[in-house]
């Protein structure tokens, strides 16, 4: 005789959510915060109006937290139909440096278009012009424990 099964042993499935408005991007934001990347994983292809990142985005929506080590994932965070590319703060030339995404907001301009606005820990940001707000984030691996086996905290 078999054991019934239980809700905690289902496979959770993965991201992959899309954003044309401010509000859905406030929630792939909030799941995208604290997401790690070194900064050689992030491009932008200007041909293609496409800029992306490979992050290792913390589970913040991860259930079964209570049950194992705080997790982490490789997710892409796509932008389309980005025209321009700004930075401050970062140093393109370290190779080693490794960035921690804060948040994404949108500044609207005229029409459709405008700003998605990557705010990055020490003062750094990144700054798409977009024709309009087109951003994705897909889960791309599976889970996998966080190294440092603790959940991000942001002090007051």
């Amino acid at each position: 005789m078999s054991d019934d099964a239980r809700f905690e042993d289902a496979r959770e499935a993965a991201l992959n959510l899309g954003a044309l408005d401010a509000d859905d991007l406030q929630v792939i934001s909030g799941l995208a915060q604290d997401a790690v990347f070194p900064i050689t994983e992030m491009k932008w292809q200007k041909g293609a109006r496409r800029f992306a990142l490979l992050l290792n985005r913390f589970r913040w929506e991860d259930g079964g937290a209570a049950r194992h080590a705080p997790e982490r994932v490789q997710s892409l965070l796509v932008v389309d139909g980005v025209l321009h590319v700004a930075s401050q703060g970062l140093d393109r030339s370290d190779k080693d440096v490794v960035l921690s995404l804060l948040s994404i907001t949108f500044e609207p301009g005229e029409d459709a278009a405008g700003h998605v606005l990557l705010t990055l820990a020490g003062d750094g940001a990144i700054r798409l012009q977009v024709e309009a707000l087109d951003v994705t984030l897909k889960d791309v691996t599976r889970p996998y424990v966080a190294p440092s086996g603790k959940t991000p905290r942001h002090p007051d």
